[in-house]
């Protein structure tokens, strides 16, 4: 869950060849789902159908901000913010289950509609306190990073950026390797639901001319959720830690050929459910290592240990069928040194935002969303024509609109 982001350039021309592949895959997958069940009967001899359940979504945004641009080119307004997904499921027996989405999106520089695999697993639960999973495994980290891709399962448009940064979506979503799961009845002390995973993320880094690629070794780590005696109340714990070495294009003859950093994330969660009132809250810490050799390829000042805290507070309630408003305020200080309320804009972006979501029917919804931001902590210089975060405005506002179709 490292806060890196690695962006793209692409033109127009490609960004609507890269939508045609994709939807051309889409469209073919739930075709080919739709007699997925009758091919199996052929295949079984007769009795031996297996259940496809196909689901799909296509969601379509607009970004505008006031004073900096944010996620896209979003001073002058921007609609390079849609997404569109299909995913199979399948029970195949009583314990064996797999599951894989096809995903494709657009996000300002991110994205620009290359269509993948979003996640594919083979789930084997041998009791409901010990199962596994293997494949391209949804992160547990945190409340709502597992849910993170399925925009008619929350209220925001966006998630609490501190926490569940939405540039970082293709390789923070899910990790390739194995997970082992459970979900212990603690009797009259309510219930525990462990996740414990390891293995590898792949980030695509082809389109960056400085950066030949990303090897991430290793990423590891857990998280438990305790559902308490009290009702609608469960808390948790998520930790995860990661490598990542960075291979360059050699640029000089002095030039390092490669950077190595290390990360520790920690989340602290808790959630309350009553009737038609959900809150939430988490705080996070993530401790970023850079190895003492490499330090000479970071700007001078740069610190071999950084320390960013970062949490948010949140309300939604279901007011009624078609209705569902929410609001959160989240912070992020990416250095705890310099974790004031009122210090230098780079040090610091405090979030205020509200949503109205608006169940049109029970297909289709539509989001309307403001935030007024505090600091530039969370920008991106290269969208700000590479201005320093000091000098970007330091109060500024971004209203969203996101409308999603899903089956």
């Amino acid at each position: 869950m490292c806060n890196l982001a690695f962006r793209t350039r692409a033109g127009s021309a490609t960004k609507r060849r890269g939508l045609g592949r994709a939807w051309a895959l889409a469209v073919a997958a739930a075709l080919s789902a739709t007699g997925a069940t009758a091919r199996a009967a052929e295949l079984g001899g007769g009795d031996g159908d297996v259940p496809l359940d196909v689901h799909g979504f296509v969601s379509q945004g607009a970004i505008l901000s006031t004073g900096n641009n944010y996620l896209a080119k979003s001073k002058r307004g921007s609609l390079e913010f849609a997404e569109v997904g299909v995913n199979f499921t399948s029970q195949l027996t009583d314990r064996l289950r797999l599951g894989l989405q096809l995903f494709t999106h657009d996000l300002g520089p991110v994205g620009n509609y290359e269509a993948h695999a979003d996640w594919f697993y083979l789930d084997y639960r041998w009791r409901d306190w010990f199962g596994i999973r293997a494949g391209r495994v949804k992160l547990p980290f945190g409340l709502y990073n597992e849910t993170s891709d399925i925009d008619a399962a929350r209220v925001a448009v966006l998630l609490p950026q501190s926490v569940y940064p939405v540039s970082n979506r293709d390789f923070l979503l899910a990790q390739t390797g194995v997970e082992i799961y459970g979900y212990v009845d603690l009797r009259a002390a309510g219930a525990l639901e462990y996740r414990l995973y390891g293995g590898t993320i792949y980030v695509d880094v082809s389109t960056n001319p400085a950066i030949r690629a990303v090897d991430v070794p290793y990423v590891a780590g857990g998280r438990a959720m305790w559902e308490t005696p009290v009702p609608g109340l469960r808390l948790g714990g998520s930790v995860q830690a990661i490598r990542l070495t960075f291979q360059f294009v050699p640029m000089m003859a002095t030039a390092p050929a490669s950077t190595g950093l290390s990360a520790v994330l920690g989340v602290g969660s808790a959630e309350f459910v009553r009737s038609n009132l959900t809150l939430a809250a988490e705080l996070a810490q993530w401790r970023v290592g850079i190895d003492a050799a490499d330090l000479a390829v970071f700007p001078p000042g740069t610190k071999r240990i950084t320390v960013s805290e970062r949490g948010y507070v949140s309300a939604t309630y279901h007011a009624a069928r078609w209705l569902w408003p929410g609001a959160y305020y989240s912070v992020l200080f990416p250095d705890e040194a310099n974790a004031t309320l009122s210090g230098a804009s780079r040090d610091m972006m405090h979030d205020f935002a509200g949503t109205l979501r608006f169940d049109v029917n029970a297909h289709w919804l539509v989001k309307l969303e403001g935030h007024f931001m505090h600091g530039t902590a969370g920008l991106d210089p290269t969208l700000n024509d590479n201005r320093s975060l000091d000098a970007l405005t330091r109060n500024w506002a971004v209203f969203l609109a996101k409308t999603t179709a899903y089956f």
